[in-house]
């Protein structure tokens, strides 16, 4: 169902890396510093090695946190405690986007590095933002509509087979119309309410299951380029300070998806390659910047374009998940909606939650 977003980015974003104005405007500017004093290439190799194995397990605990909610009254997903542990998480993914994804590319696609034309003169990230916003809307709004025709179609049969038997019962009882009919139009009437419950609780099922698949996506693609900018440079101040962060931030994103997960009721073996693929994508990303540390340069105009558009998507991608599917629909909901205390509670950690990343863009 999100398949046809990933040629769609690769084709722009090569298309636009590969623009004659992306020429480096000074090449003295874009340089790395040769005589830094925090450059150390061996050091700098046992502290990304340090990274991918910290930054694994913390995500792991983080995503896998949620998971065993459910043996836990207090935060099992019908409750309120919940909702609340689930505002906090949606506050870190929507802090995520504004405070660390979205400023990265305005700053990668602004670099002096680059090209006047086109990159200081139109407001890339923000167009590319905006676009992966409306996209995720379609990709979201098409699947859902295209699961609930075909879910429909399938409880219709199941409708008509159970209330032929009554029909039939109503018509045999000649001598008591009255009760035959009363039996048989109550009996179709809780038929339909059992369906309409039954379709009601698949959507809601279906929805969650969209959501926790779409923000997978944005955060895998947002955790390997962290990575990857981990893994490249050889400057340990840097690392340090990457490393710490990162550690919070997988972890406090992973219970975010987690809990997205858990909504979901997969069953365990898709939770587990879920949980697997988060935690992996940016140890992933920092050995993949290990490996081309000898070509890539983040200051070269194909990495700042490349990784700033992928920066500006997965900033859209997520600030749209976090307000729309996760906040609006938690908050517009009847359980939030019934209950004033709720609300205000939930808000509290919404802003905890996004304050608390916020901080984190200080190092990270």
């Amino acid at each position: 169902m999100i398949k046809p977003q990933s040629p769609f980015i690769l084709i722009f974003l090569l298309s636009i890396s590969h623009l004659p104005g992306a020429l480096s405007q000074s090449q003295d500017e874009c340089k790395p510093e040769s005589n830094n004093t925090c450059i150390d290439n061996d050091k700098a190799l046992d502290l990304k090695l340090i990274a991918i194995f910290s930054i694994l397990i913390t995500s792991l605990i983080g995503v896998c946190l949620p998971f065993f909610a459910r043996s836990v009254p207090a935060f099992q997903p019908e409750k309120s405690h919940f909702l609340i542990v689930k505002s906090f998480a949606s506050g870190i993914i929507l802090s995520t986007g504004f405070m660390h994804v979205l400023p990265d590319s305005f700053d990668m696609l602004s670099s002096p590095c680059l090209g006047d034309n086109p990159w200081h003169k139109f407001p890339f990230t923000g167009f590319v933002a905006m676009i992966s916003a409306v996209f995720t809307l379609m990709v979201d709004s098409i699947t859902t509509s295209v699961f609930t025709k075909s879910g429909r179609k399938e409880l219709r049969p199941e409708v008509t087979s159970a209330e032929t038997p009554d029909q039939e019962t109503g018509g045999v009882q000649v001598h008591a119309p009255h009760h035959g009919h009363g039996h048989g139009h109550g009996h179709g009437h809780g038929l339909h309410g059992d369906n309409d419950k039954e379709l009601g609780s698949s959507l809601q099922l279906l929805r969650y299951r969209v959501i926790a698949i779409v923000l997978e996506l944005g955060i895998v693609v947002h955790s390997i380029v962290i990575g990857l900018s981990v893994g490249a440079t050889n400057n340990t101040c840097t690392i340090k300070g990457l490393v710490a962060a990162l550690c919070f931030h997988q972890m406090f994103e992973g219970m975010g998806l987690g809990g997205c997960i858990l909504q979901a009721e997969y069953g365990w073996v898709k939770k587990g390659v879920m949980a697997f693929f988060f935690a992996v994508t940016t140890p992933f990303g920092v050995a993949l910047g290990m490996a081309l540390s000898k070509t890539y340069k983040e200051n070269s105009p194909d990495s700042l374009i490349t990784v700033g558009l992928l920066n500006a998507s997965s900033a859209g991608l997520l600030i749209y998940m976090a307000l729309v599917d996760l906040l609006a629909a938690d908050f517009m909901g009847q359980k939030m909606q019934r209950s004033i205390k709720l609300q205000l509670k939930s808000y509290a950690a919404v802003l905890l939650g996004a304050g608390g990343m916020a901080v984190m863009a200080k190092w990270a």
